[in-house]
């Protein structure tokens, strides 16, 4: 990437004389040229691991938070249980008011979890798009990771919902806490101050203020089911990247090997195919329309450079009445900048209007074949 008004040749810098010793004669196409520096490949590599062990840094950062809120919850939770089982009096409500504590102890955890997911997303993606890559054939990075990694870099996005993110937190950690909690009230309620003759004394015991006891366990119990249901509902999600799960299941390569007259193997197939699905993250997609006094050649650069397909549309400006072909371009985010470059250099009277485009099907974005 050239910076636009550069001329005249660009300086050589210590790393080329280190690779034209090493391997005389051999040139090398440099990957990054600003402002006369060039950047070699090794020292891109090298950026690259950088960034990747900052990126590490802020996913253990995060996490760290995740565990301080933990523990936060756990020890709110024993400090309770001591404080009520060890008095003599029926305190039993102090759990209440705990159980909403830890409500919004979970609040805190899924909105931090969300964050966690944003940085280890970049961090896995290189993991399996560039350094995994390289090990295997055709040792080269996925064709899409820098784009895809250039996107969140400048437009970050959580990669998950509230919701999956809660139903996550849930199953690791606080089903077991609002468990605890829920069998801690039951037995405090069953041994103060001694044990309860009947079940209609037991429920008596649960009366707060004017509320029925009825109403205030049958209100715990639906309030923990209700836990159990979104942590249920949530269990196929798989959008979060810092899990320990593969990138692709077994069945996602294999699903298409099934006999397609076995009706449980194929609906096997499809769920193995949805998750594949719902895994590939799509760029946002973009309209360009560029109005240039030389559209002929603008649009030769766009092809040559941007590896993108442009379209003549025939217009009429209706204000100076002069007939103008009007350029469609589909474009992802990240390249929308490297149009306004090419455009500002050929042309910098020349009129652009981005529309964002709700999905682009066809060849350079999603394939029709992928479209069904």
């Amino acid at each position: 990437m050239t910076e636009s008004g550069e001329a005249g040749p660009k300086p050589s810098n210590a790393a080329d004389a280190i690779d034209e010793q090493a391997n005389p004669g051999t040139s090398y196409e440099p990957v990054w040229t600003f402002r006369g520096y060039k950047m070699r490949p090794s020292e891109f590599n090298t950026a690259m691991t950088h960034y990747y062990r900052a990126e590490i840094q802020r996913s253990n950062v995060w996490r760290s938070r995740l565990d301080m809120t933990t523990n936060w919850a756990v020890v709110t939770v024993a400090a309770a249980i001591t404080f009520v089982f060890a008095a003599p009096e029926n305190h039993w409500g102090v759990f209440l008011l705990v159980m909403l504590l830890t409500v919004l102890f979970l609040s805190i955890e899924a909105r931090r979890y969300r964050y966690y997911e944003l940085w280890s997303l970049r961090a896995r993606l290189m993991e399996t798009d560039f350094f995994a890559a390289m090990l295997v054939p055709p040792f080269a990075p996925h064709a899409e990771w820098n784009e895809t990694l250039a996107e969140s870099l400048l437009q970050p996005e959580f990669p998950i919902s509230r919701l999956e993110a809660i139903g996550r937190r849930l199953r690791n950690n606080y089903l077991a806490i609002f468990s605890i909690l829920e069998a801690a009230i039951l037995m405090k309620l069953y041994l103060h101050p001694i044990e309860p003759a009947t079940l209609g004394e037991l429920v008596a015991r649960a009366d707060v203020g004017p509320v029925g006891g009825g109403v205030v366990l049958g209100g715990t119990l639906i309030f923990l089911l209700i836990l159990f249901l979104i942590a249920f509902i949530t269990r196929d999600l798989h959008e979060a990247s810092g899990e320990v799960v593969p990138k692709y299941d077994v069945e996602d390569f294999l699903g298409n090997l099934w006999p397609s007259n076995s009706a449980g193997k194929t609906s096997i197939s499809k769920a193995a195919q949805s998750r594949l699905s719902r895994r590939k993250h799509r760029r946002q997609q973009v309209m360009a329309l560029v109005v240039a006094a030389d559209p002929d050649k603008m649009a030769g650069r766009v092809i040559r450079e941007m590896k993108r397909g442009v379209t003549a549309l025939h217009g009429r400006g209706m204000y100076m009445k002069q007939e103008r072909e009007v350029l469609l371009i589909a474009l992802t985010v990240t390249e929308i900048e490297q149009l306004k470059v090419i455009v500002r250099e050929e042309d910098p009277h020349a009129f652009i209007t981005v529309i964002p485009a709700n999905e682009i099907v066809g060849q350079g974005f999603v394939p029709l074949e992928e479209n069904d």
